[in-house]
């Protein structure tokens, strides 16, 4: 293309100074003026067809990681699974296939897990699956995923109104979706099927193609671009300040990766066996009320965070922070994430962990610039 734009200017440019010869000076300008034009046209269209993006034959960009994956997985809508994280429900099975994975309080100081699967097939025991939340519909919404749960609290009802999901509790779908183990206990022994997930989706009748306007949630780097930090702190090890897991993650520089901590120990796969991992880790603060007006026994127990006025938080990776700012303006609309100029923040492409942090325990959070300073650091 380059031999082909430049052949096309030289031969324009001869020409020019062949047909110069006899005419006024004006003329000559003009002829100048066009030439100059045609050459400026003929950079841009050779610029534009370099940056255009050619898939590979058969694949498309996951809207989860930005990387490539066949293209007739990448235009199906994600399931959203929500997963317990206490130490009777470990290990979790299947987690390391998702691509995102949303860890937010709940009540008594615990964390519960929403887990994005772009690419669910094969799968035979996925969980265990817990409960719903209000806020985590709301995230689960700017995805345009399916969203499964086991149950809800009495305050997720309306919202649940306004996605497509499956609960464990609707009848026919606990028996297609959902089904229970013997070497776990209850409520801890809950899973689902990528098989079963299907023949729930199928039997609601839900539409399993994304939605238009639904594309690339995070503003991925391209495929030859590697995000630095470079004006960011030391991040070497991170530790999101949640109470009772006390998770942290710890960066490997020689595969560029975060891998997740809790509970004391690593955080496995039951399947695989392998470390959790993530190329990007953020924290986003939030602040919160407590849920009231049932009038039940219920009222002042369950959390109520606000997921769109706004807020601080920290985009982590390769080692290195950054403080960010976020905004959410509607349910189905993606979170957003801005550097201190204002800027909306290049994520690397993989899979990335989201750790939401109630603003009142922003002190418990804690980056370090090695596991040595982690190791030594003061007990709370």
């Amino acid at each position: 293309m380059k031999k082909y734009a430049n052949a096309m200017l030289l031969a324009a440019l001869g020409c020019t100074l062949l047909a110069g010869c006899g005419k006024t000076e004006a003329e000559t300008e003009a002829e100048k003026t066009e030439t100059t034009a045609a050459t400026e046209t003929a950079a841009e269209t050779e610029t534009e067809t370099e940056a255009a993006e050619v898939a590979p034959e058969g694949m498309a960009r996951n809207n989860l990681t930005g990387e490539w994956i066949a293209e007739d997985v990448a235009g199906k809508r994600p399931l959203a699974l929500m997963i317990e994280n206490t130490y009777d429900a470990w290990p979790h099975y299947g987690i390391e296939r998702a691509d995102i994975v949303y860890e937010c309080p709940v009540e008594g100081s615990i964390t519960r897990y929403m887990a994005l699967f772009q690419d669910y097939s094969g799968m035979d025991r996925i969980g265990n699956v817990r409960s719903c939340r209000p806020y985590y519909v709301d995230f689960a919404a700017e995805y345009d995923a399916i969203y499964a749960h086991f149950g809800e609290c009495i305050f997720a009802f309306d919202i649940l109104e306004k996605i497509d999901d499956l609960d464990a509790l609707e009848g026919q779908v606990e028996n297609l979706a959902f089904y229970r183990t013997s070497d776990m206990n209850a409520p801890h022994n809950a899973y689902v099927s990528s098989d079963g997930i299907n023949a729930a989706i199928e039997y609601k009748g839900y539409d399993t193609n994304m939605a238009e306007g639904f594309g690339e949630h995070y503003n991925f780097a391209k495929d030859d671009e590697n995000v630095i930090l470079d004006n960011g702190y030391d991040a070497v090890v991170v530790e999101p300040g949640y109470r009772i897991d006390k998770p942290w993650f710890v960066y490997n520089p020689e595969d560029g990766l975060y891998y997740r901590y809790a509970f004391g120990r690593e955080e496995k796969d039951a399947v695989t066996g392998n470390q959790l991992a993530y190329k990007n880790v953020i924290l986003q603060g939030v602040n919160y009320t407590m849920y009231t007006g049932s009038g039940t026994e219920f009222d002042d127990k369950y959390l109520n965070i606000d997921c769109y006025s706004g807020g601080t938080g920290q985009y982590i990776t390769n080692g290195k922070a950054i403080d960010i700012t976020w905004s959410k303006d509607s349910m189905t609309s993606p979170t957003r994430y801005f550097d201190a100029d204002g800027n909306e923040i290049t994520v690397n492409q993989g899979k990335t962990w989201v750790c939401v942090v109630l603003n009142e325990d922003a002190d418990r959070v804690h980056f370090y610039s090695s596991e040595d300073e982690f190791n030594n650091r003061s007990a709370e």
